[in-house]
C-alpha cells in the first residue's frame, strides 16, 4: 500500500529527528539508532498498529514492526550487517523490556512534534 510506505517515511524521518539520548543511552551521533529498537518499535505500534516481531542477535533480541504484513525494521542501520529475521511474534510488554517510561514518552512526544510539524507546514501537498 503507497498510503503505508508514505506515512513510514514521514514517520522515519521524525525519527531520525528525534532519537537522542534522551531515547536510548546507546544513541550516538556515528549511530543514532543504536539501542532504539524497544522504543521505535513502540512508537510506530501506537501510531500505524500491526505486530511486534523479534529476532535474536548475538547481543539480544531485536524489535521490529510488521503493517499489513510488511516488515519495517527502522532501527536496522544500527547494523554493520544484514539481519537473518526469524519474525517470532512478541508484544508491547516485550517490547517495552527494551526501554523505560522516560525514553518512551521522549520519542513518542518528540516524534508527534516532527509529525504535526511536517504536515502543519506544507511540508505535503
Amino acid at each position: 500500500m503507497e498510503n503505508n510506505t508514505l506515512q513510514i517515511e514521514q514517520i522515519m524521518n521524525a525519527l531520525s529527528k528525534s532519537w537522542s539520548l534522551e531515547s536510548s543511552s546507546k544513541w550516538s551521533k556515528d549511530n543514532p539508532a543504536k539501542g532504539q529498537c524497544g522504543v521505535t518499535t513502540l512508537v510506530v505500534n501506537d501510531i500505524l498498529g500491526g505486530e511486534i516481531k523479534k529476532t535474536k542477535l548475538p547481543d539480544g533480541w531485536h524489535f521490529y514492526n510488521i503493517i499489513n504484513g510488511k516488515r519495517y525494521d527502522l532501527t536496522a542501520s544500527q547494523f554493520g550487517e544484514d539481519i537473518l529475521y526469524m519474525d517470532i511474534p512478541s508484544n508491547r510488554e516485550e517490547a517495552y523490556k527494551d526501554t523505560n517510561d522516560k525514553q518512551y514518552n521522549y520519542l513518542k512526544q518528540t516524534v508527534s512534534i516532527n509529525l504535526d510539524t511536517f504536515f502543519n507546514y506544507g511540508c505535503l501537498s
